[in-house]
């Protein structure tokens, strides 16, 4: 991501298990040779830090300039000339107008319609057996790994899960029933700090729901790109 970034960026990683938090802030470029010294490519966040910002002109199509002295800004109709990159005028009458009382939306009826299937929520009984069935997997390469065998198996289990259910997170209740044996024992707090260290790391995405924390894996980790 950050080689898609330009100007001032921060990055941030952080593993509360190793008291490790590092914060570089600078050009694009230099950030990026730094988190390449420092072997964190792959991991933490960048995000550009605000900056002003000046309109640019990407579609090819010559614009004239003007001065800002050359119209009132409360003024629409002083603006010199209309872009010529803005499109045909909307036409209000080319939108469907589509009218039900509220709460009369069949989300199952419509997915039919579209010939799509609504996600079915995994059997925890059958992701057991499922890893029960499965070779183990080795172990998890990389120095940042605090328990290369219990995230090769969570690895797992994340993949089952996207790839035959099509479900992107599992509850911290469910990956405890599922696999807190093959994840080191760990349960309740335990369990969730670890989980905690592997978001902060950049190999989990968390879920925030209504009553419960989900917890997905990250493409590139899922993939195996980095540990």
């Amino acid at each position: 991501m950050m080689a898609e970034l330009r100007g001032q960026v921060r990055y941030r990683f952080r593993a509360d298990e190793h008291d490790v938090h590092v914060v570089l802030e600078g050009e694009a470029s230099w950030v990026k040779k730094h988190v390449s010294d420092l072997g964190l490519e792959g991991v933490g966040w960048t995000m550009p830090i605000a900056t002003e910002v000046r309109p640019t002109n990407t579609s090819g199509i010559d614009i004239p300039e003007y001065d800002e002295e050359d119209f009132d800004s409360d003024d629409p109709s002083a603006i010199p000339q209309k872009p010529k990159d803005m499109g045909p005028t909307p036409d209000p009458s080319r939108i469907p107008v589509v009218r039900r009382p509220i709460g009369q939306l069949n989300l199952a009826e419509e997915l039919d319609l579209l010939g799509l299937e609504a996600p079915v929520r995994p059997d925890p009984i059958e992701l057991m057996e499922a890893l029960e069935e499965m070779e183990p997997p080795r172990p998890v390469q990389g120095a940042m790994s605090v328990d290369p065998m219990a995230e090769a198996w969570l690895r797992e289990l994340l993949s089952l899960v996207v790839r035959d259910y099509g479900i992107t997170a599992l509850k911290t209740e469910d990956i405890e029933e599922i696999a807190s044996k093959r994840l080191g024992d760990r349960e309740g707090t335990k369990l969730e700090v670890w989980l905690e260290s592997l978001f902060t790391a950049g190999k989990l995405v968390k879920v925030h729901g209504g009553d419960a924390t989900g917890w997905g894996p990250s493409p590139r980790w899922l993939s195996g790109k980095f540990s």
